[in-house]
């Protein structure tokens, strides 16, 4: 089959509008396994946004699990792009009706302070190139009815991107061991998720070495001043309407999301 770009670009976004998730794009708008094409449609969204007058603040990376990846059937990440309109203060209560079925994921998020336009880029480059890291909430989010989604229709809906949450304790990565820093993310004080920097890849910077290469290869490097989210440290955990989200993760502090009940918001 060939791709329908336009009609998937366009079914995403009438999700977005309306609230209402869509079916299924692979298959039916774009080829099985066809991830070529699921990027395109992303760039399409993405200049949307940017012509509503959204501004790109960096990218999130998805599928760093060995688990979730051999689920898919894809040995390697994807990606999404983040703006601002998707960052979320600390803290700051969220209006459910934002999103159409959302979930949290603790991350560690890179700053950097340098650009990286080599798509050959060394870990040396990387850490030389990371201003500090913080801890983070993702807030993914699907546009397609029921979570059912391949590596096709994650890619062309951003990532399965949302929000997006940035704790308030930058640190050094001189100061922290990213493979070995503990993650737990409670709801009411209970463990909903577990995890550690190891389960990103084995470290979260080969994640965003990942990322750094690949877009400099399409010409859209990272810059000074973007942030990455670089994959989840545990399992995400479907979002319940007014309840309220911690991370801590050991080394980076703690960072906090919560959620209106529900209504007109």
């Amino acid at each position: 089959m060939e791709p329908d770009i336009e009609a998937a670009n366009r079914e995403l976004a009438d999700a977005r509008n309306t609230g209402k998730p869509c079916p299924p794009l692979r298959g039916r708008l774009l080829p099985e396994g066809d991830v070529e094409s699921a990027y395109r449609v992303q760039q399409l969204q993405a200049r949307a946004w940017q012509g509503r007058g959204e501004r790109r603040v960096g990218a999130k990376i998805g599928l760093t699990s060995r688990a979730v990846q051999e689920t898919f059937g894809v040995f390697q990440p994807d990606f999404g792009m983040l703006t601002d309109a998707m960052a979320v203060g600390d803290g700051v209560e969220v209006a459910i009706d934002r999103l159409l079925q959302p979930r949290v994921e603790a991350e560690i998020a890179f700053v950097l302070d340098k650009d990286l336009p080599d798509p050959q880029i060394t870990l040396v480059d990387l850490i030389r190139a990371v201003d500090y890291v913080l801890p983070a909430i993702e807030i993914v989010d699907s546009r397609i009815a029921a979570w059912d989604i391949s590596i096709v229709d994650t890619v062309a809906d951003n990532a399965s991107s949302g929000l997006f949450v940035l704790g308030t304790t930058p640190r050094r990565l001189a100061d922290i061991d990213l493979r070995l820093c503990g993650m737990v993310l409670e709801h009411a004080g209970e463990p909903v998720s577990v995890g550690a920097g190891a389960a990103c890849l084995g470290n979260p910077l080969h994640a965003v070495q990942w990322l750094a290469g690949t877009l400099a290869r399409a010409g859209d490097p990272l810059r000074a001043g973007d942030v990455v989210l670089s994959g989840a440290l545990g399992p995400m955990v479907p979002v319940t309407p007014g309840a309220a989200y911690e991370a801590r993760i050991s080394g980076l502090g703690s960072v906090r999301t919560c959620f209106s009940a529900g209504g007109n918001q």
